[in-house]
């Protein structure tokens, strides 16, 4: 925003570290993680969607991965380990994982079959309050 634009400019260019929104981190082994901080951006521009369940909706948001039991709806054509951004079903985006399984083969499996692995979640705002930037 402009506002933080203007804030960041009274600030010395050697001691600014960084302006904006942190969407993730490096891990130790050099791989990007996304953060929950990033959901608003990502979510608009989404190719691939899942929506749960409001029973499931819970599940997730305490840090869970989808099960078919709670898939209400996936778009076509999503492939396995694709990564999505997990809807309710009221259209609220709730996160983003990766797909486990792909839209044909969620059809096949079983309802306690793991559909979608969770990467985070509008509930780590709670969980990790003190961390998140």
């Amino acid at each position: 925003s402009e506002k933080l634009l203007k804030a960041a400019a009274s600030i010395p260019r050697d001691n600014l570290v960084s302006l904006g929104t942190c969407f993730g981190k490096f891990t130790k082994t050099q791989k990007f993680r996304l953060s929950v901080t990033a959901l608003d951006f990502l979510a608009p521009y989404a190719k691939y969607k899942v929506w749960v369940k409001p029973g499931s909706e819970q599940s997730f948001l305490y840090g869970n991965h989808v099960l078919k039991s709670g898939l209400g709806r996936i778009t076509e054509n999503t492939a396995q380990y694709q990564g999505v951004v997990v809807y309710s079903m009221a259209d609220v985006p709730l996160g983003f994982g990766v797909a486990a399984k792909s839209t044909q083969e969620c059809r096949k499996v079983d309802p306690m079959a793991i559909v979608v692995f969770h990467q985070a979640d509008v509930g780590e705002y709670v969980r990790n309050e003190d961390t998140l930037t």
